[in-house]
């Protein structure tokens, strides 16, 4: 079964480290779900790296969803806190017709750590592929979102949220091809970034000539906390196709200093003002998430990291 599959989501390495994890690839994860089954409780794969300092670990996963099948798969990496590592990995994700996925990805690493990532999705007719990629963690991160609408009725959703300190650099590259009529995409990706930290955001949208009565929409926002942080954007549409609906857009700022004034007179002092104004920027993206115990789980880490350690209840309160 792995022969048969492994590599077909990406069958050519595009750069030195999909070839390296190719290479070297020493573990992973295979999920697959059978025709007309579904899953209700999520299947989590977790992985830690615990290795010796400077390691480098290199992982491949495959999800298949066959025909009519459901299921909700979460990846999480993390590692010990200081713990200095290269993760080197790589997700194949393949829906058969009618098949539905929920697929999050979750970055948790310590501070010192640097991840390279990819995830290579391809949807057959009426399939649905719904992405959450979540970044809290590493020195440098960097992860490509590859996802192909490949036949008709085709959809996806991606999802995307990352959080930035210090001099942490978070890297998002994602291509959507729609490649056959009728299908939609929806992409929203937010990020938060402090001190004297760095996103980059390049996100491109492929409308192939026989992908008539395409439906897509693209956006990317940065919040910027420090006057030293940056952020980088470029949105892409490319369109071959005469009879489509695409839109995207792309915005950077401060604090909007009205709104911070607005709460400082309704009695909030500056710290709980601003991260009430941190906590709305990110709740729309984070409501996308529908697992309520990884969601709060999510705001929590949050609040340690932008809000002072508060909760979103202590700032309402």
């Amino acid at each position: 079964m792995l022969e048969s599959w492994l590599g077909r989501q990406m069958p050519t390495p595009r750069h030195g480290f999909e070839a390296l994890n190719t290479t070297f690839l020493q573990d992973g994860a295979v999920v697959r779900i059978g025709r007309g089954i579904t899953i209700e409780a999520p299947i989590h794969l977790l992985f830690l790296a615990t290795g010796a300092p400077e390691s480098a670990v290199y992982w491949r996963n495959l999800i298949v969803a066959e025909a009519g099948s459901r299921a909700t798969v979460i990846e999480t990496y993390a590692s010990r806190d200081g713990a200095a590592h290269l993760t080197n990995t790589i997700t194949e994700v393949t829906l058969e017709s009618s098949a539905s996925i929920e697929h999050y990805r979750l970055g948790r690493e310590s501070d010192a750590a640097y991840h390279v990532g990819g995830t290579h999705a391809h949807l057959a007719r009426d399939s649905r592929y719904v992405s959450h990629v979540v970044t809290l963690g590493a020195r440098l991160a960097r992860h490509e979102l590859d996802t192909v609408l490949d036949a008709e009725g085709a959809e996806c959703l991606l999802n995307g949220f990352y959080a930035t300190r210090g001099q942490q650099h978070v890297d998002n590259h994602t291509r959507i091809e729609h490649r056959a009529p009728h299908g939609t995409s929806r992409e929203w990706y937010k990020g938060v970034l402090g001190d004297r930290s760095r996103a980059v955001f390049s996100g491109r949208i492929v409308v192939h000539p026989q992908a008539q009565r395409t439906d897509a929409e693209q956006a990317n926002h940065h919040l910027l906390l420090s006057r030293d942080a940056e952020a980088d954007s470029r949105p892409q549409l490319e369109i071959y196709a005469n009879d489509v609906k695409c839109a995207h857009g792309a915005s950077a700022g401060h604090l909007d200093a009205d709104a911070l004034f607005y709460l400082r007179s309704r009695g909030l002092d500056e710290a709980r003002a601003r991260g009430l104004l941190v906590y709305a920027f990110a709740a729309d993206v984070l409501a996308r998430i529908r697992l309520a115990p990884l969601r709060q789980a999510l705001e929590q880490q949050l609040a340690g990291r932008l809000l002072a350690g508060e909760s979103v209840k202590e700032l309402l309160t």
